[in-house]
């Protein structure tokens, strides 16, 4: 295809994309402050009341909100029109492979962000805001803790992707099941790095609530690599190596 046909494409891809986040977006902005109500009960339940400084505070973090929101719902959307667009570059079993890992690369994402929710971010918020008690009242801001919120929740959603790339990576013969448990105690190592870097809380409880999930993915990634790497040499696998 000549350039002018992948840039026509590419503009295509970007429209479509574009236009499904700002009506995800848009969409979401009717419900941005129900939202965030939600996402302050744990803040509530400590006996502290958000407070805004400046006038339009709260609506830039209904802004925050809703277009995070909208990237979420928009997230299939995304990944098809870049599989749309990548296609035709690659084999018809790449393709196939790529076109199945979608759709869970969007719940597993999803998944990261309730569990990271549901686990670390209560205990991490509930030891940040109680840590001064005594010695200081907990003033926060509405932007202030949508920001942390993101900050926190993100990585919890990105770190699930890892079974997925490493299936990926195995079916197209970049790593094998042997590389990936020789590097069993770096992984050990990385996984308790990270939660340190990525979990604004010093105790080794909340850290280890990130550390030990991140390792356990590791451990899965291993077995999902030798069962992707078995298929391929029995001649059953999507994915041919380039």
């Amino acid at each position: 295809m000549p350039l002018m046909g992948h840039l026509t494409d590419l503009r295509q891809v970007l429209l479509i994309s574009s236009a499904a986040f700002v009506i995800a977006a848009g969409g979401l902005m009717f419900y941005a402050d129900q939202m965030l109500k939600f996402l302050l009960i744990p803040l509530y339940q400590l006996h502290v009341t958000p407070i805004q400084i400046r006038p339009m505070e709260y609506l830039f973090a209904m802004l925050k909100i809703s277009t995070l929101g909208g990237v979420m719902v928009a997230l299939p959307i995304f990944f098809w029109q870049g599989y749309r667009f990548i296609k035709p570059a690659l084999k018809p079993n790449e393709g196939r492979y790529l076109f199945l890992l979608t759709p869970i690369a969007v719940l597993l994402f999803a998944g990261g962000v309730v569990f990271g929710y549901m686990t670390a971010y209560k205990v991490a918020l509930r030891f940040l805001v109680l840590l001064g008690q005594g010695v200081a009242v907990p003033y926060i801001s509405i932007s202030e803790f949508i920001n942390f919120t993101i900050s926190f929740l993100v990585p919890f959603g990105l770190i699930f992707e890892m079974p997925l790339i490493v299936i990926f990576l195995t079916g197209i013969g970049v790593i094998t099941p042997a590389f990936l448990a020789g590097k069993r105690k770096y992984a050990f190592f990385v996984t308790f790095v990270a939660a340190i870097v990525l979990v604004p809380d010093p105790s080794l409880l909340t850290q280890s609530i990130l550390a030990v999930p991140m390792y356990l993915l590791f451990e899965v990634s291993v077995l999902l690599s030798r069962l992707v790497h078995r298929r391929r040499h029995r001649g059953r696998v999507l994915v041919e190596p380039a």
